[in-house]
């Protein structure tokens, strides 16, 4: 019997009699003494159970709560330490995301999860030194902004906005309607319907310099179309797929990239030299190109024309760089920014 399994059984003696004597226990249970009190202990200390020994009558009984307080109960969820070691394993991958988005509003959760960590054999601790997540580089968030943009997007109200574009070092100032927060490649973001520009948007939670909560209801948009215009183009530059990427991998590179899913639409097939032909539809082509320089000489882009020319350009910037700097690196020191 599983100890929680047990706990169950106490709590339901105890609700049944008056006075429950130690040797019902013992025989509806199927226990040690000794196993029988370390669950007694357990249930006064972590559960503020009620339990009393009456020396008189040789049994254990629920002492009555002050007056206008309710009797004692245990929690009605109960599962078994597999399963709350899954769950603490899930809370420590969470928080593992961004702890400070997450750390406040899991606390309680973790720390009643531990609580009902009967078994003993696996703590928080332990699972958070055993599991870890190698984060790609992510840009910080606000906690404050966080919480006001996932607050608005599940109420459903409209939110007004303070955003910076990375691009061109603007801000705008826009009301949107939240649809959906999307956590994609260790980066938050917000898709919305952006009533400025009067369409779908994705916004990167890290650039958003203000969030103030509206009471206007916000504009709902249906799932098919927030998939069709932000779900099927690649990556977050999402939008409806204009273009498809034809990209040929090495054998060597190969390996790898077949086990890869770079998009929900993507094919691939292999030619009879061992190279991998992989071809992805796509909207914008930024990250796309970042994507593709990630395996460098084992990679070509076979179409469309422009997306191989930026790809090109990028590598002869590169390269560029490297030789400009190669005959000043030989003569001179490292010189560090103060």
């Amino acid at each position: 019997m599983d100890r929680s399994e047990r706990f169950y059984q106490i709590d339901q003696l105890l609700n049944e009699r008056t006075v429950v004597p130690m040797t019902v226990f013992l025989e509806e249970m199927e226990v040690s003494l000794a196993t029988l009190k370390r669950d007694l202990e357990y249930l006064r200390s972590r559960f503020g159970a009620p339990i009393k020994w009456d020396a008189e009558r040789r049994g254990y009984f629920y002492e009555d709560p002050p007056k206008g307080e309710p009797r004692f109960s245990l929690p009605g969820l109960w599962l078994n330490s597999d399963e709350i070691q899954a769950l603490l394993l899930l809370e420590s991958l969470l928080s593992q995301m961004q702890p400070s988005l997450l750390r406040s509003n899991l606390a309680p959760f973790r720390d009643r999860l531990e609580g009902l960590l009967v078994a003993g054999h696996v703590t928080r601790k332990e699972v958070g030194n055993r599991i870890r997540i190698l984060k790609m580089p992510s840009r910080a968030v606000d906690p404050r902004r966080f919480q006001k943009v996932c607050a608005a997007t599940v109420s459903r109200r409209r939110l007004k906005l303070v955003y910076y574009n990375h691009s061109n070092g603007e801000e705008t100032r826009r009301i949107v309607s939240p649809q959906r927060v999307v956590y994609y490649r260790a980066n938050w973001y917000l898709d919305a319907w952006c009533h400025l520009r009067k369409g779908l948007r994705s916004f990167a939670l890290d650039a958003i310099r203000g969030a103030t909560i509206l009471p206007g209801k916000a504009r709902e948009v249906p799932y098919i179309v927030l998939d069709k215009h932000l779900g099927v183009g690649y990556g977050i530059y999402a939008g409806p797929a204009r273009n498809k990427a034809v990209l040929r991998f090495t054998p060597a590179a190969a390996r790898w990239v077949a086990r890869e899913r770079w998009h929900v639409k993507q094919q691939q097939r292999y030619e009879p030299t061992g190279f991998l032909v992989l071809t992805i539809p796509y909207s914008r082509d930024e990250e796309l190109v970042m994507d593709i320089l990630r395996y460098g000489g084992d990679v070509e882009v076979l179409k469309p024309a422009t997306l191989r020319s930026k790809v090109e350009a990028a590598l002869t910037l590169g390269l560029r760089n490297y030789q400009s700097s190669s005959g000043s690196s030989k003569n001179t020191a490292p010189q560090l920014t103060t």
